[in-house]
């Protein structure tokens, strides 16, 4: 019975990643009778073909994923420095900064006022803006300083007694016990960063140098119901003809999640050691 439950449950989660991948390479005249399952019925190339065909695609590639990388370091440290801090029983601002952080996670200014501030502080048009909005993140800290308290405060100690300062505990004494939260809270920033594009088409819209992928997928979808005038190519408005809104969807989910399907393998024993910072230790 646990076998057969286990792949029923294998069946249900990889039934809906299959049916999207076998409908992206499915032709469109042909998806929209529906029936597609787990595999293509009628396989083809046009739908990427439409996607990698747009201007600006290589771009935002690129600048995703530099995002991702500088977002999701420079998350972690500061995130992970601010944790540190925080755990340390003796400084004194531990329990207002701590109470100042969680108000974050349940009152927003909303997105005129974010607006405003970030064209106050001239980050609009800029890579920054992709990187400081998001620097502290109030959860992240938190599952940080979780792990940090679970670690027996006499390694700090023994530290000190070498002569080691608060940087060199931070650094080679805490970051490397710390090793699940940070991969946790790392695929946090990481699927954070990789998928973001609102933030592109508030601030960075107008700028083709700084848009991400995620915002020129969005592009791509949308002209497939409207227009084809970032298309390159001859022949391309005969190739939007017959391509279908659905089919470009799911090619460019494909797109988007490949990516992080395959950091994920990477982080994923440390993710579920992460991921369990709450139960009970033994």
């Amino acid at each position: 019975m646990v076998y057969v439950l286990i792949t029923l449950i294998t069946i249900i989660t990889l039934y809906p990643f299959l049916n999207v991948l076998a409908i992206s390479f499915n032709d469109s005249v042909d998806t929209v009778r529906g029936g597609i399952t787990i595999y293509p019925r009628d396989f083809t190339l046009q739908n990427y073909k439409l996607i990698f065909s747009y201007d600006g695609l290589i771009t935002g590639f690129k600048i995703s994923v530099l995002r991702t990388v500088v977002g999701t370091i420079a998350g972690l440290i500061s995130g992970s420095m601010l944790a540190f801090t925080l755990a340390r029983t003796e400084f004194q601002g531990r329990r207002f900064i701590s109470t100042f952080l969680a108000i974050t996670m349940y009152v927003s200014g909303g997105l005129i006022p974010g607006f405003v501030l970030i064209r106050n502080l001239d980050l609009v048009n800029t890579f920054a803006v992709y990187i400081l909005p998001g620097l502290v993140s109030a959860f992240n800290i938190f599952v940080i300083r979780s792990f940090i308290d679970g670690i027996p405060y006499s390694l700090q100690e023994s530290a000190k007694l070498d002569g080691a300062n608060d940087f060199t505990i931070y650094y080679r004494v805490i970051l490397p016990l710390c090793k699940p939260a940070l991969a946790t809270v790392a695929l946090f920033l990481a699927v954070g960063q990789w998928n973001s594009w609102f933030d592109t088409y508030l601030f960075n819209g107008s700028n083709s140098k700084l848009t991400t992928l995620q915002y020129e997928l969005m592009k791509v979808l949308q002209s497939t119901t409207v227009n084809a005038n970032n298309v390159r190519g001859d022949n391309m408005n005969q190739l939007m003809a017959q391509i279908s809104p659905d089919s470009v969807k799911m090619a460019i989910t494909i797109v988007a999640t490949v990516p992080i399907l395959v950091v994920y393998p990477f982080l994923q024993k440390y993710f579920v050691k992460g991921m369990t910072l709450g139960a009970v230790k033994s």
